[in-house]
């Protein structure tokens, strides 16, 4: 009987290393498939609006911050927690939170350092699942800003378009709220994507955009519709990665493709922010400019496999600490800019 001790000992000894292993695997298996990280106060636990209801705004909102990509401008995330609290000297505390597809808590501690933030929450959401998880809904209806790291438009589509995520950004911004993003998180708030999808993960650039206008470049629609955003789109790293064929050609395209008889290029250069207030006042903070590039006019020569002819663009160079009016457009201070055969008649910079 002794000898049989030690083989029942080593026994229970084995299903425990299972039972923990097992334990281990789950709670690793529910960290992969959802990354959060917290800072701050107690999480606010305001009830959601009820859907039958419609939402009437309680924050002194809405506004929008479209970064350029690069370092950050740490000044315009600011500027929305400060526009949403009601002002500098507001004793409001806002929620904060943050949404990417992957990456880690690097904006938390920026974040919870500024002035007026109660708490901030980093949610990684990378597939649909996810982004219609009840649990995931709630933060994010009980934000008061939010804000979407850079990196894949594409993917940022593919797992957020049209699921309840997307609603509730929307709750934020009609109550409202901020809603802000850099790089690939800026693209994804204008009226038409460029979404990437049928590209390389690098994109399409200037060159070969002006080469052939249809080869690789698609967009998405009806994603945000934000109002001070109708009729826009959004590109960024401008400056530093010489962008301003490609948004020429992304314009042209919304032009003879139907979508619209005019469109508005919004055009963010890196370490830049163009900041939207409630009534459509821009102004540019940062290191660099922003540019607004309109079409409004029917492209001459817009087809499959053959160079870009547009003329007369109307570019628009704002600097930083300087101002554009989305609503109602300045009727001078342009310049204009023509692309023939798939090259920009002189420096479009």
């Amino acid at each position: 009987m002794t000898k049989a001790f030690p083989s029942i000992a080593r026994r229970l000894k084995s299903t425990r290393i299972k039972l923990l292993n097992m334990g281990t695997f789950l709670i690793n298996r529910f960290i992969e498939s959802w990354k959060r990280y917290f800072l701050g106060d107690t999480v606010d636990v305001r009830p959601s609006p009820s859907p039958s209801f419609d939402v009437r705004p309680s924050l002194a909102g809405p506004v929008l911050s479209l970064g350029g990509g690069g370092p950050d401008v740490d000044d315009a995330i600011q500027w929305m927690i400060n526009q949403v609290r009601g002002g500098t000297n507001s004793a409001t505390k806002v929620n904060v939170v943050v949404i990417r597809t992957n990456g880690n808590h690097d904006y938390n501690r920026l974040i919870y350092d500024m002035r007026g933030v109660k708490f901030v929450e980093t949610l990684v959401i990378s597939n649909r699942q996810e982004a219609n998880k009840a649990e995931i809904i709630e933060k994010v209806k009980n934000a008061d800003v939010i804000f979407f790291a850079g990196g894949d438009q594409c993917e940022y589509i593919r797992n957020w378009k049209d699921t309840k995520l997307e609603t509730a950004v929307k709750s934020v911004y009609l109550k409202g709220g901020g809603v802000g993003g850099t790089s690939a998180g800026a693209m994804i708030q204008s009226d038409c994507v460029y979404d990437a999808c049928a590209s390389s993960e690098k994109g399409i650039e200037t060159r070969d955009a002006l080469e052939d206008p249809y080869r690789d470049i698609t967009f998405t629609y009806n994603f945000f519709n934000w109002s001070n955003l109708q009729g826009t789109i959004v590109d960024t790293h401008f400056d530093r990665r010489e962008r301003m064929g490609r948004i020429m050609t992304f314009i042209a395209r919304q032009i003879k493709d139907g979508v619209s008889n005019s469109v508005l290029g919004i055009a963010v250069s890196e370490s830049t922010s163009v900041l939207v207030d409630k009534n459509g006042l821009v102004k540019v903070i940062g290191r660099g400019a922003a540019y607004f590039v309109l079409g409004n006019h029917m492209p001459e020569v817009c087809q499959p496999r053959t160079p870009l002819t547009f003329s007369n663009y109307k570019i628009w160079k704002v600097r930083s600490g300087d101002t554009f009016n989305l609503r109602n457009r300045p009727t001078s201070g342009y310049y204009l800019r023509s692309v023939k055969r798939g090259r920009i008649d002189s420096n479009p910079y």
